[in-house]
């Protein structure tokens, strides 16, 4: 019950920047739309169509095209094969496999470190926080939540890039402390074999 106070209290301290946000969006977004462009000003995206010069979202408009997937591929390629700085600063380490609903093959998303930290796990820790807040006789943490999620392999080019269902990639990437707060153990939650899964679930 103490452990479960002590982490509603600490999540509950995002609650102001969350209300700044809600109260200020043009500015907030503006900013984040700064921050992107000025991280990937050097790489061969962001050179081509001279990122450094860009200072509002209407030099963006008008300089960089509206893309899709099959525009990108020849890019995702480069970086599946290990090259770095192509879209993104730096290396990206993981594929996200899309279960291919507008297609009848799969698609393979590259998600960068910044990805996960700034977007998926700050969201889920803003759902935290807003849950928490709304509900503060909440016991969520004081025990374990189910969290399953789909497999990874190895990239075909290079061994150190890995594929996976994104639900994957977060479980494999989650905080140290979070494991303290989700069931099944992460060798099992990340089988890929579902009904296998399944039955090391129970027995676990």
């Amino acid at each position: 019950m103490i452990v479960n106070k002590l982490i509603n209290k600490i999540i509950k301290t995002r609650i102001p920047q969350i209300e700044y946000f809600m109260q200020n969006p043009i500015e907030v977004q503006e900013n984040v739309f700064n921050s992107l462009i000025q991280s990937s000003k050097n790489t061969i995206w962001g050179k081509y169509y001279d990122y450094q010069t860009i200072r509002n979202w209407e030099h963006f408009n008008g300089r960089v095209p509206l893309n899709d997937y099959n525009s990108l591929l020849p890019f995702f390629e480069r970086i599946r094969k290990g090259e770095e700085n192509v879209l993104w600063s730096g290396d990206i380490r993981w594929f996200s496999k899309s279960s291919g609903t507008t297609s009848n093959k799969s698609k393979y998303i590259p998600v960068s470190e910044e990805s996960l930290q700034e977007c998926h796990y700050k969201g889920g820790k803003d759902m935290l926080a807003l849950y928490i807040n709304n509900h503060s006789e909440s016991n969520i943490f004081s025990g374990a939540s189910l969290a399953l999620g789909g497999s990874e392999q190895e990239n075909e080019y290079k061994n150190d890039i890995f594929i996976g269902d994104v639900s994957a990639i977060l479980i494999d990437n989650l905080p140290y402390w979070a494991e303290f707060f989700r069931t099944p153990k992460k060798e099992i939650a990340l089988m890929p074999e579902w009904e296998e899964k399944l039955k090391k679930m129970i027995e676990d």
